[in-house]
């Protein structure tokens, strides 16, 4: 199988070196319009192309890895499409109608649309997942989860202005808050919006607003609190606290620990996660988009042995979770019916 890899800039290289870690280095090839994206992606070794017909024709790839800014994705998953290509998509954020449209468009196909969902493969929401179905703190009741990290440090080769994720349709914590609630509904259930609150709080030179506070109801009346921002500095923020009736669990990225009590322990259970293999430049470890990559390229493999996907997203679920960020768009500013 010929894997393309379609933009080469941080999450491009990222999975470039998912598919060598995988044994792919002799079928993949990358694409990029950028020469400094190109010339840095030389150190892999693999086939480079600036031209995309000319990587079509000459590759001839049997799946895309697109890793563009998101306002590209659909661009490039229709061309997919059309060509019976598999396609994995890194995470989205516009076109959600486009999203569902192409979802429809290859239902009879077989070939396999992946939407990314990295966050599923960490192991700190697979634990937290196995612990609540196991009842260990008894029926969830509410989570406080805030992420984040000041914007200019996720690339601080370049500037801002030159980033995506300085734009409104694309930005920074716009892109974040479907990216997490991937995971978080994968644990709690499909989530309702009950509030938003979003601003701009810092003078950074970006459009954008900095920090989105979300309310949102589960199935079984859990409530959660989200915040994303793109304002933690010096250091990243990942800490979650999670409720239940007959305990609580807290993770915290500062020292990587999941710790859990209930009513029958006297003291914390403590869980520690190996830090994982980092990329010089990169705070974000290898292994997890190693295995998303490696569940995608195994769910390609069923289907063309005529078994049904086992790769944990869908473009439907992409399309569901879209919705969810533009309802609680239309909340923060006044225009969404509460009673629909």
């Amino acid at each position: 199988m010929r894997f393309l890899v379609i933009g080469l800039g941080s999450m491009g290289k990222r999975r470039v070196r998912n598919l060598i870690a995988l044994g792919h280095k002799d079928n993949v090839a990358g694409f990029d319009l950028r020469e400094d994206r190109r010339i840095e992606s030389e150190k892999y070794d693999i086939k480079i192309f600036d031209d995309f017909e000319k990587a079509m024709n000459e590759f001839k790839p049997d799946a895309f890895l697109i890793s563009t800014p998101p306002n590209l994705h659909m661009h490039y998953a229709y061309i997919a499409e059309q060509n019976n290509i598999h396609c994995f998509i890194e995470a989205s954020v516009v076109d959600a109608e486009k999203i569902l449209e192409l979802a429809n468009k290859v239902k009879s196909k077989k070939i396999l649309m992946a939407p990314s969902c990295t966050m599923r493969y960490y192991p700190m929401p697979i634990k937290i997942k196995e612990l609540i179905n196991n009842g260990i703190i008894g029926k969830v009741l509410n989570y406080n989860y805030q992420t984040g990290q000041y914007l200019p440090d996720w690339h601080p080769w370049e500037k801002i202005e030159d980033f995506y994720v300085s734009n409104p349709d694309t930005g920074g914590c716009r892109e974040i808050v479907p990216f997490e609630l991937t995971w978080l509904n994968d644990i709690f259930g499909d989530s309702k919006p009950l509030a938003c609150v979003r601003k701009k709080l810092t003078n950074m030179n970006a459009d954008i607003d900095d920090i989105y506070h979300c309310i949102l109801e589960y199935p079984n009346n859990i409530i959660g609190n989200l915040t994303v921002e793109v304002v933690s500095r010096p250091k990243a923020t990942r800490e979650i606290r999670i409720l239940g009736t007959e305990g609580e669990m807290v993770y915290s990225a500062d020292n990587n620990e999941l710790k859990y009590i209930n009513l029958q322990m006297n003291d914390w259970e403590r869980i520690n996660f190996d830090i994982g293999t980092v990329e010089s430049g990169y705070i974000n470890p290898e292994e997890p988009y190693i295995n998303e990559i490696k569940a995608y390229i195994n769910a390609i493999e069923k289907i063309l042995n005529g078994e049904t996907s086992t790769y944990p997203n869908t473009l439907e679920d992409d399309y569901k979770i879209l919705q969810t960020l533009y309802k609680l768009e239309e909340i923060s500013e006044g225009r969404h019916d509460l009673s629909r």
